[in-house]
């Protein structure tokens, strides 16, 4: 089954793979706690009260934040490399590039 996963990520070892998973981890973490003040900054809990609209605003504005902080976070690891090809297939997936 570890096989399975280090073909899927395309990562050289299983301790490529736990790498490439601590970063997905630390991002993904980093991501919802960055959002949270800047939503707090943009009082968006006072300007909507409906909250699956609130929402849905916070998951758009923590996207671009988790892409970048990806990248970011990658590169401390050694791994900007591999996490740049992984973030050109995301754009290419939502049509920002081509």
């Amino acid at each position: 089954m570890i096989e399975k996963l280090v073909n899927k990520f395309e990562a050289n070892s299983i301790q490529h793979l736990i790498i490439i998973f601590i970063i997905f981890a630390i991002t993904g973490t980093g991501s919802v706690f960055i959002s949270s003040p800047i939503l707090i900054i943009l009082s968006l809990e006072q300007l909507i009260s409906y909250y699956p609209l609130y929402l849905f605003i916070r998951i758009i504005l923590i996207v671009p934040i988790y892409q970048l902080l990806l990248i970011l976070i990658a590169s401390l690891f050694g791994q900007f490399n591999y996490f740049w090809k992984f973030e050109k297939k995301f754009l290419q997936r939502i049509k920002i590039i081509k």
